[in-house]
């Protein structure tokens, strides 16, 4: 990717914030510069936003773009704390990214990455621009997953969650539900019935599904053969690969290869 049009997608953060309130806390009314996302984590505030107000309490997430009008005063019996941090983006079509206030509750991992973005900004060691962006747009992504696409990958069982990593480092192995099952300690029939329920899946779908993605990433770059691919990606077979390509895709694995080396 050109470098120009990957500065539009990176965010620049302006500044980060860990607030807690005073007593005496109150953000006059005012034009917000850039993009802000603020996460109150405990106590209570009343913001008013272009002429609305909200009243707002924890695991309540506030999202406001530029030019939009902001005033908040928290309440001496319930000081808020939170977190807030303004950015921009240079592409103009990152803007409208989140609901401008949703209650998404108090989740743990979230916390954990504005925690770690609190750290490193305060502490601005070497390197520490590139990472602060990089815990940003996880956080960016992870609200978009609750609040847009109604996904939570924060969420679920453990123990899927568990496999879900194993299956995604060891694709290219004989993998066996019988096996899957036993890592996490459960009974095979109960493991196949909890995949599903989590991952809309059955546990060798899931499986298919990794396997073809990453064979159609190596064909894509242009430096394998399908034989070989199929090979790494853990398919029996040419016959077995091209088949299940076909399923999954709906082509077959030779239109992924680029032109200039389909010879």
């Amino acid at each position: 990717m050109k470098k120009s049009i990957l500065e539009e997608f990176t965010p620049t953060i302006e500044y980060h914030v860990f607030r807690k309130c005073c007593e005496d806390w109150h953000l006059k009314r005012h034009r917000v510069a850039n993009q802000e996302i603020t996460y109150i984590i405990k106590g209570n505030a009343c913001y008013t936003i272009n002429n609305i107000a909200y009243e707002l309490g924890p695991g309540d997430l506030i999202y406001l773009k530029e030019k939009d009008l902001k005033e908040a005063i928290t309440y001496p019996q319930s000081l808020m704390q939170c977190f807030s941090i303004n950015f921009t983006f240079k592409h103009k079509k990152t803007e409208d990214i989140l609901p401008i206030v949703n209650h998404i509750g108090i989740r743990k991992d979230i916390i954990d990455l504005f925690r770690e973005l609190t750290l490193c900004w305060n502490e601005q060691q070497n390197g520490y621009i590139v990472k602060t962006r990089a815990l940003l747009m996880l956080i960016i992504h992870r609200l978009m997953e609750i609040t847009i696409f109604d996904v939570d990958s924060g969420q679920g069982d453990y123990r899927i969650n568990k496999i879900i990593r194993y299956i995604s480092m060891h694709y290219p192995e004989k993998l066996t539900v019988k096996n899957l099952a036993f890592q996490i300690g459960i009974d095979t029939d109960y493991f196949g019935h909890l995949f599903k329920r989590e991952t809309g899946l059955t546990v060798n779908q899931y499986i298919k599904k990794i396997r073809i993605r990453n064979a159609e990433n190596m064909l894509q770059s242009g430096n394998y053969k399908v034989q070989e691919v199929a090979e790494h990606c853990g398919f029996s077979d040419n016959f077995h690969f091209y088949k299940s390509f076909r399923s999954v895709r709906g082509f077959p694995p030779s239109k992924c290869i680029p032109k200039n080396n389909a010879n």
